[in-house]
């Protein structure tokens, strides 16, 4: 007598239990259900985020860098600050990367435009000077 369970081989798993020829199995058609809102809808509804978020992904341009950056406890918190004001008080959905990536947009614009007087070049020199 060996040790080795007897286990039925997949033709058997997978056989065909009834005799007859199987129905076509139709898949149902998705169910299509007007939204209704009130008048006027609030900007906070939920379709309405929706329709936003949608939109917003297809005109955001495609990040094929990456680069990792260290911040302090304090810099992460004011990131996440920034990030639940700009979503409660101006209805603007946003994530860390999108905050880093526009003040980094601002910072460099600033910079080729202003030069030595940017606030870049200020920040900079501060730290430096604490070195």
């Amino acid at each position: 007598m060996t040790r080795r369970a007897s286990l039925p081989g997949a033709d058997e798993l997978f056989r065909s239990t009834t005799t007859q020829e199987p129905a076509v199995t139709q898949v149902p058609e998705p169910v299509v259900r007007p939204v209704i809102q009130a008048q006027p809808a609030p900007p906070s509804t939920p379709v309405v985020e929706e329709i936003s978020r949608q939109s917003a992904k297809s005109t955001l341009p495609r990040h094929d860098e990456k680069i990792t950056f260290y911040c302090t406890g304090e810099e992460l918190t004011r990131i996440e600050r920034a990030r639940l004001d700009l979503r409660a008080d101006h209805r603007i959905p946003s994530d860390r990367g999108r905050i880093v990536r526009a003040a980094l947009a601002e910072a460099l614009e600033d910079f080729e435009t202003r030069g030595p007087n940017s606030a870049l070049v200020k920040r900079l020199q501060e730290q430096r000077g604490q070195d």
